[in-house]
């Protein structure tokens, strides 16, 4: 598994940096973070002293794969206690998309608040696509911004499906420039004209090992990473999180391999990533939630977070998700 520790090593490692940091350092309340509805691809905002949080709304029934019509925004402070901001964009209102309001992310730029989705676009521009809304505070409520897509499945022609052009991630350099990349099985990235509505110059392919999608940018100090849903298709049967690094967000970008397991039930898992209050926190999904008669499935996720930590030389330490099934009453 080229570039990648196999995940017997990285749950040895995992385990020992865990003992390595004591339970209150930052360690935030108990997952999943919402339990009265199923909640899927958590994106992470900081503004000030408030930690907002993005998600997508699972409501698939029985044996539906997924079902999902809106994205929703929870908030906090301590990283414990969250308010339910309640749906803030519906898939509907970007006029010119079906269905499928997939994993979405926000971020903070002339002094307005830019959402980017993933969407089923209609007829005009067949497969999926990538729309941006726009809102004066971070809870909304978001307008379409531009009136049509901001990538379109012909826009990347080197794919094979229709549903490449998924889950994007947007951010802004030190020196205010914006990126955004998205992908799956091949991840691109391009760079947003300050008006954060259009492109400003080619889209790049940057597609590390074992790529299938969710892709997460962020920075520290001056080391750039690119965290992501991985699936090693040979040995594996659920996505992990893989991440790689570099020293500029152009790259050349060197894969730093598992940062963790799979989600409990899930075959799918999505990265985000915040510091918030002075420390760092990894943000993911599972399928371990119950709701009334509801279990868990592919289609009904929940969304978790846990500390995360670097080691000296900048990479990232393997992170456990210790989390058990967890059932709640219908709406409790």
């Amino acid at each position: 598994m080229k570039g990648c520790a196999t995940i017997a090593t990285v749950l040895l490692l995992a385990s020992a940096a865990v003992g390595a940091v004591p339970a209150e350092d930052g360690r935030p309340g108990p997952n999943p973070i919402v339990r009265d509805k199923f909640t899927a691809d958590p994106a992470p905002l900081v503004v000030g002293d408030t930690l907002y949080l993005y998600t997508g709304h699972d409501e698939a029934q029985r044996d539906e794969m997924f079902t999902m019509r809106e994205w929703l925004v929870y908030s906090t402070k301590d990283m414990k206690h969250w308010v339910d901001h309640g749906p803030i964009i519906r898939v509907t209102d970007f006029k010119w998309a079906k269905q499928d309001a997939w994993a979405s992310q926000a971020i903070r730029a002339n002094g307005r608040y830019y959402f980017y989705a993933a969407v089923e676009h209609d007829a005009t521009h067949p497969g999926k696509a990538i729309g941006v809304a726009v809102a004066d505070t971070p809870t909304g409520p978001f307008r379409d911004a531009k009136g049509a897509a901001l990538i379109t499945n012909e826009m990347t022609p080197k794919g094979t499906h229709s549903w490449e052009d998924i889950d994007p991630t947007v951010f802004t350099d030190d020196d205010g420039t914006s990126w955004i990349a998205w992908g799956n099985r091949e991840c691109y990235i391009a760079r947003l004209k300050p008006n954060m509505i259009e492109l400003d110059g080619p889209i790049t392919e940057i597609t590390p090992p074992f790529f299938e999608e969710g892709p997460w940018l962020h920075k520290r100090g001056r080391l750039y990473y690119l965290t992501y849903a991985s699936l090693d298709r040979r040995t594996q049967r659920d996505e992990h999180i893989s991440y790689a690094t570099a020293p500029a967000i152009t790259g050349p970008w060197t894969p730093r391999g598992l940062l963790t397991g799979p989600g409990r039930y899930s075959f799918t898992i999505h990265p985000g990533i915040a510091h918030f209050h002075g420390r760092w926190y990894l943000f993911a999904h599972n399928a371990a939630l119950t709701i009334g008669d509801q279990a868990g499935a592919i289609g009904r996720r929940a969304v978790t977070v846990y500390p995360l930590h670097y080691n000296a030389d900048g990479t990232m330490r393997p992170v456990v998700q210790d989390d058990g099934r967890v059932r709640t009453t219908q709406g409790g």
